[in-house]
C-alpha cells in the first residue's frame, strides 16, 4: 500500500519555504508546540478537570469526550503511518540548519524541532491539532460565541499544520491529510458518544445542551481497536517506532474507558489540592512510559495507569472524602 502515497510527494512547497526569512521559520518552530502530544493532553486534562458550567452544560462529559476524540485521532495517525510507511522530507534529516543568530540556549531547542524521524504521512501534529481544537470548540459550547470558537480553532489548527511544512518535517499533502483525518475522527467520536448534533436527534436536555448525555467510553474503545490494528500493521512491517506508538494508543484508549467507569459525569471541578499532585503523578507516569519505550509492557502499564488517573480524578474527592470520614468516625 505504500505506492498509494509517494515517498517524494512534494508539490513545490519546499522552494517557497526556503525563501522565507529565518525568523519566520523560528517563529513557526514555536507554533508547532501547540500540537505537541504532551501539550494537547495537558490542555485537555486541565479543561476536563477544571471546566465549569459556564463553558459546557456537562463539563466532565464534554472534557472526557474531547480526550477520547483526540485519542481516536492519534490512533488513526498511528495506523496511517504504519500502513503507508513513507519517509519525511529530506529537511527533517540531520544536520539541522540552525540560524547563527540564535542564542546557544535556543539552538538545541530549534534543532529538536526541525529534525524528526519516523514516517511522514499523515502528519500527527496536524491530525492531533485539528482534532483537539475542533473538539474543544464543539464541546465547550458555552464559551465565547460559536463563531469565535470555530474561527479560533481553525486558525490554530491551520497555523500548526503550516508550521510542520515551514520547518520542513512534513510535505503539504501530509498536513492536509492530517487536518482531514483530525476533523473526521472528531465527527466519528462525537457520533459514538451520542452527540445529538451529529446524530441529528432532538432528545438532549435543552437546559444542559448537547453535552448532557455524552458517553466517551465507545470512542475510547474505538481508539483501542484502531490502535490494535495499527500495532498489527507495524509488527508485520517491522516498524519499531510505530509499534510503540500503537501500543501507547491501545493503553490510552483502554485506560480512558476504564477510568470513565469510575465517573458518573456530574462531578464538580477538581479541587487544586487534588489536581496538583495528580498532575505530578500522571506526568511522571507519562515520562516513564516514553523513557522506557524499549520495554513495551512497562510502557503500556504506565500509560494505562496515567490515563485512568486523569479520567477518574473528578470522582476521587467524592470517594476519598467519605472514606476518610468513616475512618475518623471509627
Amino acid at each position: 500500500m505504500t505506492g498509494l502515497v509517494a515517498a517524494e510527494r512534494g508539490v513545490g512547497e519546499t522552494v517557497l519555504v526556503d525563501a522565507l526569512p529565518e525568523f519566520v521559520v523560528v517563529a513557526f518552530a514555536a507554533v508547532t508546540h501547540l500540537a505537541d502530544p504532551w501539550f494537547l493532553f495537558a490542555l485537555l486534562a486541565v479543561g476536563y478537570w477544571f471546566a465549569g458550567d459556564g463553558v459546557a452544560g456537562s463539563p466532565r462529559r464534554a472534557g472526557a469526550t474531547a480526550i477520547a476524540a483526540v485519542t481516536c485521532a492519534y490512533a488513526a495517525t498511528a495506523l496511517g503511518k504504519a500502513w503507508f510507511a513513507v519517509p519525511r522530507p529530506p529537511g527533517a534529516m540531520p544536520p539541522a540548519d540552525v540560524p547563527t543568530w540564535l542564542p546557544a540556549l535556543l539552538s538545541g531547542w530549534y534543532e529538536a524541532q526541525v529534525l524528526s524521524d519516523g514516517f511522514g504521512f499523515p502528519s500527527g501534529h496536524a491530525t492531533g491539532g485539528a482534532a483537539a481544537y475542533l473538539a474543544l470548540a464543539l464541546l465547550y459550547d458555552r464559551f465565547w460565541t460559536d463563531r469565535a470558537r470555530y474561527l479560533a480553532a481553525g486558525a490554530v489548527a491551520v497555523a500548526v499544520a503550516a508550521s510542520r511544512v515551514i520547518i520542513e518535517v512534513h510535505y503539504l499533502v501530509d498536513v492536509l491529510a492530517g487536518l482531514a483525518v483530525g476533523a473526521g475522527t472528531v465527527a466519528v467520536a462525537l457520533w459514538l458518544a451520542g452527540d445529538p448534533r451529529v446524530r441529528r436527534s432532538t432528545g438532549a436536555d435543552a437546559s444542559a445542551g448537547p453535552t448532557a448525555e455524552l458517553d466517551p467510553a465507545p470512542a475510547f474503545a474505538l481508539a483501542a481497536v484502531v490502535s490494535t490494528g495499527a500495532l498489527a500493521v507495524a509488527v508485520a512491517g517491522g516498524h519499531t517506532g510505530e509499534v510503540v506508538e500503537a501500543g501507547i494508543g491501545i493503553a490510552t484508549g483502554a485506560g480512558g474507558a476504564l477510568g470513565w467507569r469510575l465517573v458518573d459525569g456530574a462531578e464538580p471541578s477538581v479541587p487544586a489540592r487534588v489536581a496538583v499532585p495528580a498532575l505530578a503523578v500522571t506526568g511522571g507516569l507519562w515520562i516513564g512510559a516514553y523513557a522506557l519505550a524499549g520495554t513495551l509492557p512497562v510502557t503500556l502499564v504506565a500509560t494505562t495507569a496515567a490515563v485512568i488517573v486523569v479520567v477518574a480524578l473528578p470522582s476521587l474527592p467524592g470517594r476519598v472524602g467519605p472514606a476518610l470520614g468513616g475512618l475518623r468516625g471509627a
